[in-house]
């Protein structure tokens, strides 16, 4: 990509065309990303992200209407190093890999959250009586013998130990 030395940010940019300064843009194309370099007066820098590399646009759409949410409505394109093709779904990257993959476990956390609560809820509402500890260890205890009698086994060890409490 066509950068040079000296870097400027969101926020200075912002300031400079609120200020009304005379301020031009080339959007410059670089692989499968585009960039852009800020012009005022005779300085040129590159448009840097947060830690002071030069931020890329994955998307021709989205780099026109950060420009245009700014007020630059006007830009020269320099596409000589663009190479066009591929898609997201094509090639994805590693950050939109790792996005994907976290919403996903977001959803899937609500999702259990959101049932458990609703167990939880309907645990509390079930008209029966609680059982106590002690009951119901006994009853669980009950249904293991009755379980290992089915299947023609003795309780062995600590599981004998834990049955008869």
């Amino acid at each position: 990509m066509l950068t040079t030395d000296k870097t400027i940010d969101h926020g200075t940019l912002r300031r400079l065309v609120a200020a009304g300064a005379n301020v031009g843009a080339e959007v410059v194309g670089s692989g499968r990303s585009w960039g852009i370099v800020i012009n005022y007066g005779r300085i040129n820098q590159t448009l840097a992200a947060t830690r002071g590399r030069p931020k890329t646009f994955r998307q021709f759409e989205t780099l026109t209407g950060y420009l245009k949410a700014l007020g630059i409505v006007e830009y020269r394109v320099n596409a000589a190093a663009f190479e066009p093709g591929g898609t997201q779904k094509e090639a994805p990257d590693r950050r939109s890999v790792t996005a994907s993959e976290r919403m996903k476990r977001a959803h899937e956390a609500a999702a259990y959250d959101a049932w458990f609560r609703a167990q939880v809820q309907a645990s509390i509402d079930d008209p029966r009586p609680s059982l106590s500890n002690d009951q119901a260890r006994t009853h669980m205890a009950a249904r293991r013998q009755a379980l290992l009698k089915k299947a023609g086994t003795k309780p062995a060890g600590k599981a004998a130990a834990r049955s008869s409490r």
